[in-house]
């Protein structure tokens, strides 16, 4: 019972930190030395006295929300992603692994092409036409994700003998994402955003391994094919910087996406095609229900609607704060297992939560002036 309390407190602190924020955000001190024709937001200012020095400013709640939502975003795709784990589990019973890809991102593109017609002109759900000179950006981050970043997911799982150790090792793109956002975008990685990164990482450490018997290594050729995994998500992701930012988020992912499975279509004929007959033969008719739930959830909220709200939040606040929440979805699963299933977490879990929390807090604050 106390950990479902301790859930219900989870939620109320963050709520009450997105309302904090918003006002803290919204009622600024005003920094106009000369008085206030100094600020930029002069009109909004509180005049104290007849050389007109201001007590604060008041600043639109559409700007500030503009600076909030990409956080609102994040959280929501990460919760999205969250629940993948389970429902690939459940896809997997009926399905191969690559005719499950098919199936979801078949779905996926499709559901997005449906809306992108429907909303054509709209700036955010418009589908738009992409320019030829484009076409090779698309085309690479169709190739890093989804395309090669699930196959090798998946190996990398069959190579380690503990799941939990692939799990691990899989959770740490946030440490490398700044090194190539800086490498290759010149982004701006500051001094918060190194260490809120490595305590949450070693919150998710803790929040995987605290509890897991096995720590077989297996296959040693798993480690660097990890790190190779990992590092695909992160060029993904600098892809997206890359993109022209005229493009909405849902055109982006529709043709990254469509892209992808022109790779997957020839790989999944080549691996699966021979197989369907038999596949369709030994499939259980009980379990196929919800294994098709599942691939509907995977295809509408993982593929659409988390990629959708992903991309939109890397191009609002870069790669290196964006990868940070990836540091999230593990938190979210444990929530999901302990909320839908009973899953109770020991001690050590809950702490693990915490360092996540705080090394996220800690990565986006923001320097002040003359702070690296």
């Amino acid at each position: 019972m106390w950990q479902e309390i301790l859930v219900i407190v989870l939620i109320v602190c963050a709520v009450a930190g997105v309302w904090w924020s918003v006002h803290k955000q919204r009622h600024q001190p005003c920094e106009g030395d000369g008085g206030c024709k100094d600020c930029p937001l002069a009109d909004k200012c509180i005049k104290k006295s007849s050389i007109c020095k201001c007590g604060e400013k008041v600043v639109p709640l559409r700007l500030v929300m503009k600076k909030v939502f990409p956080y609102i975003a994040i959280i929501l795709a990460m919760l999205c992603w969250a629940g993948s784990g389970i429902a690939v589990k459940a896809a997997l019973v009926s399905f191969s692994p690559l005719t499950m890809i098919i199936l979801r991102f078949t779905i996926a593109v499709l559901l997005m092409f449906a809306i992108g017609m429907c909303c054509r002109g709209n700036a955010v759900l418009g589908l738009q036409r992409i320019r030829k000179k484009d076409i090779p950006l698309f085309c690479l981050g169709g190739f890093f994700q989804p395309f090669l970043y699930y196959i090798l997911e998946t190996y990398s799982y069959k190579l380690f003998a503990s799941p939990t150790i692939a799990e691990a090792l899989l959770s740490t793109s946030p440490l490398i994402a700044p090194f190539f956002a800086w490498l290759i975008l010149r982004e701006r990685v500051t001094l918060y955003n190194i260490i809120g990164i490595i305590v949450s990482t070693a919150g998710v450490l803790l929040l995987i391994l605290a509890g897991a018997g096995n720590f077989e290594l297996g296959n040693p050729w798993g480690i660097p094919l990890a790190f190779v995994t990992v590092s695909t998500a992160v060029a993904y992701t600098i892809v997206l910087r890359r993109i022209p930012t005229h493009y909405s988020s849902l055109t982006i992912v529709f043709y990254v996406q469509a892209f992808s499975l022109l790779l997957f279509y020839p790989l999944w004929g080549i691996v699966d095609g021979r197989q369907l007959g038999e596949l369709f033969a030994t499939m259980d008719i009980s379990t196929l229900s919800s294994s098709l739930w599942a691939i509907g959830y995977l295809a509408v909220l993982s593929s659409v609607a988390a990629f959708i709200l992903f991309c939109y939040t890397v191009r609002e606040i870069g790669v290196t704060r964006a990868n940070a929440f990836n540091n999230a979805r593990p938190v979210f699963t444990a929530l999901i297992m302990l909320i839908a299933f009973g899953e109770q977490l020991p001690a050590l879990k809950w702490l693990g939560i915490l360092i996540i929390i705080l090394g996220l807090f800690i990565c986006q604050k923001t320097p002040k002036q003359g702070q690296k």
